[in-house]
């Protein structure tokens, strides 16, 4: 439990690091103000990694059995048979641990914008 929580915690040391950077330059071009545009990138990763969790965590239980096309009666690339096969459980556990990894990531983040937000007072 300790190793998931040190992952956790450099998964979000991580993340945190490219939101500053990447909102401080794109608030630089916007002309926004420094706190405004990191808050506003703390939310706007966070929204995108929950409804990310929420879709891998929504995938159903056929998987791809093999990439290669099977025979088809069209000529167009991309259309024709897919062989489908039941997902393992162990995909199925993987699937579910994804998603919680994105959604738990997300509301971080949030989290982390609602702290660093100005615009909005906490007391």
């Amino acid at each position: 439990m300790l190793a998931a929580i040190r992952r956790l915690v450099v998964l979000v040391v991580l993340c945190s690091a490219l939101t500053v950077v990447a909102s401080v330059a794109l608030g630089l071009l916007a002309g926004a103000s420094l706190d405004r545009a990191v808050s506003v990138g703390f939310y706007g990763l966070g929204c995108f990694l929950m409804v990310s969790g929420f879709f891998v965590g929504n995938r159903g239980p056929a998987r791809v059995k093999s990439e290669t096309a099977g025979s088809t009666m069209l000529p167009i690339p991309g259309f024709g048979s897919r062989r489908l096969r039941w997902a393992t459980l162990d995909e199925q556990h993987e699937t579910i641990n994804n998603s919680a990894v994105f959604i738990i990531l997300g509301l971080i983040l949030v989290l982390i914008g609602v702290v660093v937000d100005s615009h909005h007072s906490l007391v």
